[in-house]
C-alpha cells in the first residue's frame, strides 16, 4: 500500500470529534457553578457569624442543594477534561495531556474544598450537643470554615487558570477552531491566575467567563471544522 493510500485509510479511521458533547458538559459545569455561587451567597452573611449561623440552620435543604451543585460541577469538569483531551490531542498530544493534568488537579482541589463547605452546618448542628464550646465560638468557627471554603476554591481555581492558558494555546495551534477563541481562553487564564495575588484579583476573575462562555457556545452551536480536525488527527496518526 502506498503512503498516500495508507494516510487515506488512517484518516477514514479517525473518529468524529466530541465537540458538542464537550460543549454540553461545559455548559452544565457553568450552570452548576452559577447555582453554587448563588446558594452560597444567599446563605453566608459576610462578617456576621450569628447571621450566617441562623441562615444556615434555617435553610438546610438549600445548603445541601449547594453541595449537590458542588459535586455535579466537579463531575462535569472531569468529563470536560477527558473530552477536551481527545478533542485537542490532534493539535498537540503533549500539551493536551499537560492541560488535562492541570484540570484534574483543579478538580481534586475542588473535591477537597467540599469538606470546608459541608463542615459549618455539621458544626452548628452537632457542636452544641458536646457542650465544649459556647454559642459564639461555634458560630465563629462556622463562619471561618465558610471563608476557608472560598479560599480553598480559589486555590483550586489557580490550576484551572493554567488549564485555560493551555487550552487557549491548543486552540491557536489547531486548524479546526477560530484562533480568537484561543486568545479569549488565554485571556481568561490570565485573569484567573490573578488569584495568585488576591488583592489584585478582586472581581477580575469573573471576566474569565467571557472566554469560557464563548468557547462553550461555539462548541454547542458550530462545533469544530470536522474535516480539518480529521486531517490534523490523521496527519498526527501517521507520524
Amino acid at each position: 500500500m502506498s503512503t498516500a493510500a495508507a494516510g487515506t485509510a488512517d484518516l477514514k479511521a479517525v473518529a468524529s470529534p466530541p465537540a458538542r458533547i464537550a460543549g454540553l458538559f461545559y455548559l452544565l459545569a457553568l450552570l452548576f457553578n452559577g447555582g453554587l455561587l448563588l446558594i452560597r451567597g444567599s446563605l453566608v452573611v459576610s462578617g456576621d457569624a450569628a447571621a450566617t449561623a441562623s441562615s444556615l440552620l434555617a435553610h438546610p435543604s438549600r445548603f445541601w442543594l449547594g453541595l449537590t451543585c458542588y459535586f455535579l460541577l466537579i463531575a462535569c469538569h472531569v468529563v470536560v477534561t477527558a473530552l477536551f483531551y481527545e478533542l485537542f490531542r490532534p493539535a498537540s498530544r503533549t500539551l493536551s495531556l499537560v492541560a488535562a493534568f492541570f484540570s484534574l488537579m483543579g478538580c481534586a482541589a475542588g473535591a477537597f474544598s467540599t469538606l470546608f463547605y459541608s463542615a459549618p452546618i455539621v458544626i452548628l448542628q452537632e457542636a452544641p450537643k458536646l457542650g465544649a464550646f459556647g454559642t459564639e465560638q461555634i458560630q465563629a468557627m462556622a463562619l471561618m470554615l465558610t471563608r476557608l471554603n472560598v479560599t480553598a476554591s480559589h486555590n483550586g481555581s489557580i490550576f484551572f487558570g493554567f488549564y485555560f492558558l493551555l487550552i487557549g494555546s491548543l486552540i491557536v495551534k489547531s486548524t479546526f477552531l477560530p484562533r480568537f477563541l484561543g486568545v479569549l481562553m488565554m485571556f481568561s487564564g490570565l485573569l484567573v491566575l490573578t488569584l495568585l495575588y488576591p488583592p489584585l484579583a478582586g472581581s477580575l476573575r469573573f471576566y474569565a467567563l467571557i472566554g469560557e462562555a464563548s468557547l462553550t457556545l461555539w462548541l454547542l452551536v458550530r462545533g469544530v471544522n470536522v474535516e480539518r480536525w480529521k486531517e490534523q488527527a490523521g496527519l498526527r496518526g501517521t507520524r
